[in-house]
């Protein structure tokens, strides 16, 4: 037995809670899920859970608090749209489709209907993306399902909090290749939010090299993507094999988060009317989780823990079968010297977590270090073929994924 509760985080974000039963014994977990930041434009806050004898939640803002002064997003975007629009450029918006772009656009909505962009009034926006799309498609076609009390007031008024002139939603490739022959300054929204798949790449490609251009990064970039090697100073990234030279300005806009952070997490694990028998905090940096759980332990009284992927642990007796220890990998050292390779990517040696069961760890540990070592070699055979001809690169990149759709499990 399952059932939703919403989590706040985008558009159809929910807690989850699953009774289990084993026997004459029976379990209920919550898995949290992403939880979602307090006064969010359009969406509703995150609704608390009542019970349960196990919870795993996420802690990505385990260690950070938000600004008690929220930011004046409107203003602020108007600001660089205006400064952009100024020097002739684009400004382009890295964005996760479900849930930020529909809040960018409910910003630019209010930007347009007060007029706070001069140059360029009737700048054109772009939404690239056909799953963001989609998305603003569900949206309107649920406001009451969706949208909080402030937007249900735009709806009441016969305003669609999302839509407003010049708002032009690119579906097929002909749509957005035709993006980058627009002549006028404008604003492109595309995913991926963090630069690391999609059509964003290519306008990447096309306005990262432009003084003139404007990145605007509107959410969390995870470490090794290349949104996270642009806001951390990169001076140029590679894009379709290319070298791209970062010539555009990388904007920020702070404080913009659909996550909750430490507090809104503290939060929604205090909300349980009885403590839960344990806690197991996941989704976040190493650093972050390790943090975190012990926060709950000594501030909050909770049997907090913060497991490496592999670790066993049995429900009904709520004991640890197989503790997984932290294995350090050396994740991109060695793609440094690869033709080809991207030396912003290369970030040392992170943690990963153990692999296989508890039987045969040792075996387990020694064929894996194999296929790591298959991988390493493909990288090196991959820079190695670079310059082959277009129809060549191609076939090789058509057998890595049907290789990798084959073990993709």
């Amino acid at each position: 037995r399952i059932r939703f509760t919403d989590i706040g985080h985008l558009l159809g974000s929910a807690s989850i809670e699953v009774w289990l039963t084993e026997g004459a014994v029976e379990k209920k977990l919550v898995f949290s899920g992403d939880i979602g930041n307090v006064d969010q434009p359009l969406i509703k806050d995150p609704l608390p859970t009542k019970a349960a004898d196990y919870v795993i939640m996420e802690s990505t803002y385990g260690d950070r608090l938000h600004t008690a002064y929220r930011p004046d997003y409107v203003r602020g975007l108007a600001t660089v749209f205006q400064e952009t629009f100024k020097r002739g450029g684009n400004v382009v918006i890295p964005s996760f489709a479900v849930g930020r772009t529909q809040e960018i656009l409910y910003f630019i909505r209010k930007i347009k209907q007060e007029g706070l962009v001069k140059e360029e009034a009737d700048f054109p926006v772009y939404v690239d993306s056909p799953l963001a799309v989609d998305a603003t498609e569900i949206f309107n076609e649920h406001v009451y399902d969706c949208f909080d009390e402030e937007a249900l007031e735009s709806v009441g008024r016969g305003e669609n909090p999302i839509s407003f002139p010049g708002l032009r939603l690119a579906i097929t490739p002909d749509e957005s290749r035709a993006i980058n022959f627009d002549p006028r300054p404008k604003v492109i929204l595309s995913a991926s939010g963090m630069c690391d798949a999609g059509r964003i790449k290519h306008h990447l490609k096309h306005n990262l090299w432009r003084p003139e251009c404007t990145i605007l990064f509107v959410g969390y970039q995870a470490v090794g993507t290349p949104g996270r090697s642009l806001v951390d100073g990169a001076d140029h990234i590679k894009l379709f094999g290319e070298t791209v030279d970062v010539r555009a300005r990388i904007e920020k806009l702070e404080g913009l988060s659909g996550h909750a952070d430490k507090n809104g997490l503290i939060r929604w694990v205090s909300a349980f009317e009885a403590k839960p028998a344990r806690v197991f905090v996941v989704h976040g940096e190493d650093v972050v989780a390790k943090s975190f759980t012990e926060c709950l332990q000594k501030e909050y009284r909770l049997d907090a823990y913060a497991p490496y992927s592999g670790t066993e642990f049995d429900l009904a007796r709520g004991e640890f079968t197989y503790e997984a220890p932290p294995v350090p990998v050396k994740k991109a050292e060695s793609l440094t010297g690869i033709p080809g390779a991207d030396p912003a990517s290369a970030k040392g040696t992170e943690w990963y977590p153990a692999i296989g069961s508890s039987a045969g760890r040792t075996a387990d540990r020694s064929v894996f270090a194999r296929l790591l070592a298959a991988g390493e070699r493909l990288f090196a055979v991959i820079g190695k073929n670079k310059g082959l001809s277009n129809k060549d690169l191609g076939k090789f990149a058509d057998q890595i994924h049907a290789l990798a759709d084959k073990w993709d499990r």
